[in-house]
């Protein structure tokens, strides 16, 4: 058909228009519809079209200029009003909103769409019984909506239940309601049934290309699993769908953030302060990035502007106070004092407000009043955390059960050879950023900061075993091709974080340590690298540290103090098991002997030495971590031996320690 075609009518023309729409030309509609406004400008019909597909591209200006000229053309034509309403609710207008969509209710009592949204907006200015009553009529014209509204209050009242009943019930009458599939994907997750929300999300923006908030929720699931790229994906497909709303582009600055691309991370948190500049998260989020890319000025201003927005915000100010080289004003202590005195403060911003005020009286030598606030700041926090040290020692029995002499005289050597990645590990706050940063200073190598793949490449063997068998038992069934298949799945996860040519990258996940043997097994070229610290330095280093996710074991002394000596029972293990397969280094050997470690490290990687790796704090590159302003620093002593500032307070940790200390007894004598 060719729409210029004069002996077309005017009906023939509109549903031209509309079987483009269905068939996702939207542009194509869209400039039909403004050729034959030319021709008639009087078409309503075209009008309200054009006017609807405008709101649908969201360009609300011109949807609300073609859309009240087509009232003014038909005053009894419904969808126009209907699509005002919509337009005027979407850009907080929600008088105006109740007026135009009263109109559309009226006109078409039986609009369930309308009823619906005119049920939301009054709900919204808080007249429940209006907004009562055309919810109730949009119920008596589809009985399914009624019932995906009585689940979905289930669920707003805790009762997961019976609301995951109801929607299951409902999707058995109905499998193609999208709200009813979004839902319920949401308990599934919610209850760690990841590979069913899932399907039903996939299942509902493959019925709805166009939904939103199934691609949101998708992205999220997504990404709690680190599947990085598929989450990009949704977040992407979210933003260009709704290009003028902040949460997509939210969400998809943050999931670039978390998978190392902060340059792209950066940007898109600048895209989301150009359409909303007082979102607090986005200018948090802004000042994490610019820290790591070692821009500590403009950090320190979005983190101001964050604290401008949402004062009562504790973690801008531990952010401010985790720059490690920046110090709090006077104006800034008193802030955060006040605020700790105000009534319904979280728990969550109450630590990070502590922690702040204890770094800030550290820094001023006050160290009995830092200890009150590091010891009220972690209190605070482990009452949020969930760790469990009974259960971290039976995993460790279980680890030294499987990866024994045996096993590894047998898969030795079996997986793939590919010798790119360095694996550095230990304890948190033992020198493994400083590590990083000498190799990624090399020419030949690429620092990709905490990578989180080995944990999930070895819970991978869990899936779909009906006979409970588990890793790190599973790894006991593995042969030549698996254990292959699973280094290069590590390998191709990883990709993602690699952003140049370099041969060689490196993963300081510290988390790792437990796994080296099942690292060794899959990647046997691969070299690791202990970062070890003097125990009360690296114990009382993370005590004095609040971390943004992970580590829940750091919150305690005793636990904290029985996690180290974990930690040295397996890195024994592995010592024993696997000799000469892993190179210790020691922080305390870094500071005070820099050249000849150097060296050593370069020579167990097979790398030659290079200069650069001398002069670290000149290597311009992304740093994620706690540390990432320290190691721009030229090399210091002064954290060696620092938990003797607080000695008179850490019997607790020293007796739980007491078994490991005097293998480091010729660390005791190095000086601050």
């Amino acid at each position: 058909m060719n729409p210029n075609d004069p002996k077309l009518s005017p009906q023939a023309i509109l549903n031209e228009a509309i079987n483009l729409v269905n068939a996702g030309r939207i542009g194509d509609a869209m400039q039909l519809c403004r050729d034959e406004l030319v021709r008639n400008p009087d078409d309503v019909n075209m009008t309200a079209l054009l006017g609807a597909l405008l709101l649908k591209t969201r360009e609300p200006e011109m949807a609300e200029r073609f859309l009240r000229r087509a009232i003014e053309l038909a005053p009894n034509f419904a969808k126009p009003h209907e699509d005002l309403g919509m337009l005027l609710a979407e850009t907080a207008r929600p008088e105006e909103a109740v007026i135009a969509l009263q109109n559309a209710t009226r006109l078409d009592p039986k609009s369930e769409q309308a009823l619906m949204l005119l049920g939301r907006v009054l709900a919204g200015l808080g007249r429940g019984d209006e907004a009562d009553q055309a919810f109730e009529a949009a119920f008596e014209l589809n009985p399914l909506r009624k019932k995906l509204a009585y689940a979905a209050e289930h669920q707003r009242a805790g009762r997961v239940d019976d609301a995951e009943q109801a929607y299951r019930e409902l999707l058995a009458m109905q499998p193609d309601q999208i709200d009813a599939l979004r839902f319920l994907a949401g308990i599934c997750a919610a209850k760690d049934r990841v590979e069913e929300a899932e399907v039903l999300l996939r299942k509902a923006v493959g019925l709805a290309p166009d939904f939103t908030l199934a691609f949101m929720d998708l992205g999220t699931l997504l990404t709690d699993q680190h599947r990085y790229e598929e989450a990009l994906s949704c977040f992407t497909q979210a933003c260009a769908l709704e290009p003028t709303k902040a949460r997509p582009q939210f969400m998809l600055a943050s999931t670039l953030s978390q998978s190392g691309k902060t340059h792209e991370a950066t940007a898109a948190y600048e895209r989301v302060i150009e359409l909303n500049g007082h979102h607090a998260g986005a200018w948090l989020g802004l000042g994490h990035n610019l820290k790591t890319l070692g821009r500590q000025s403009e950090a320190i201003a979005a983190y101001r502007r964050c604290i401008e927005i949402k004062p009562d915000n504790g973690e801008t100010y531990w952010s401010l106070a985790n720059l490690k080289t920046y110090e709090l004003s006077l104006e800034d202590i008193a802030a955060m004092e006040r605020l700790l005195t105000q009534e319904g403060l979280e728990d969550s911003s109450a630590a990070n407000l502590m922690f702040a005020l204890a770094k800030a009286s550290e820094d001023k030598g006050e160290y009995d009043r830092a200890w009150h606030y590091y010891q009220e700041g972690n209190r605070k926090q482990r009452m949020i955390e969930h760790y469990d040290p009974v259960q971290t020692e039976v995993t460790n029995d279980e680890l030294i059960e499987v990866f024994s002499n045996e096993l590894f005289d047998r898969l030795s050597g079996k997986g793939n050879p590919d010798a790119s990645p360095i694996f550095v590990l230990g304890l948190p706050r033992s020198g493994s950023t400083l590590i990083e940063q000498i190799l990624a200073s090399h020419s030949m190598v690429e620092g990709t900061s905490e990578l989180p793949y080995v944990g999930r490449v070895a819970t991978s063997l869990n899936r779909n075993r009906a006979d409970g068998i588990n890793y790190p038992f599973a790894v006991a069934e593995l042969n030549e091709a698996s254990l292959k298949r699973l280094g290069t799945e590590y390998l191709q996860l990883a990709s993602l974080h690699r952003e140049s040519d370099k041969p060689r990258f490196v993963d300081k996940m510290p988390n790792n340590f437990p796994s080296i043997g099942f690292i060794h097994l899959m990647l046997p070229n691969a070299k690791i690298i202990d970062a070890r610290r003097y125990p009360l330095d690296s114990t009382f280093s993370c005590y004095r540290q609040l971390f943004a996710k992970g580590q829940t074991f750091v919150y305690d002394l005793t636990e904290i103090g029985e996690y180290f000596l974990q930690y040295q029972r397996m890195m024994d293990h592995w010592h024993e098991t696997l000799p000469g397969r892993v190179l210790t280094v020691q922080y305390e050997e870094v500071a005070t002997n820099l050249e000849s470690e150097v060296r050593r490290l370069l020579e167990y990687c097979e790398l030659p030495f290079e200069e650069a790796c001398l002069n670290f704090h000149e290597t311009e590159r992304p740093v994620r971590t706690a540390s990432s302003e320290q190691v721009r620093q030229p090399l210091y002593t002064k954290s060696i031996h620092y938990w003797r500032n607080y000695e008179s307070h850490l019997g607790e940790l020293i007796d739980t320690l007491e078994p490991s200390l005097a293998r480091y007894s010729r660390y005791e004598s190095i000086n601050q």
